[in-house]
């Protein structure tokens, strides 16, 4: 199992979570949607499982410290420093 996959499978749940909450807040806080509650939670439960999944592998290689160590290392070729 590849380092991505297991970092995607730890920030799955967390993700999952707030993709549910965003949705949940927005049927819940517009009053067309909040009148039909019953039948678009459902569909925001759906949408949060199966949105997740993409965000978290998206999200995956920049938890790696080479990641960020590679971007410091281009930040810094690029500054300037003025003397």
């Amino acid at each position: 199992m590849s380092t991505r996959l297991r970092l995607a499978i730890l920030i799955y749940g967390m993700i999952q979570g707030v993709v549910f909450g965003i949705g949940t807040v927005l049927v819940l806080a517009v009053p067309s949607f909040s009148e039909q509650a019953m039948t678009l939670m459902p569909t925001v439960v759906i949408l949060s499982v199966i949105l997740a999944a993409p965000i978290a592998w998206f999200m995956a290689p920049r938890l790696r410290l080479r990641f960020w160590q590679q971007r410091e290392r281009q930040q810094t070729s690029r500054r300037v420093t003025l003397s």
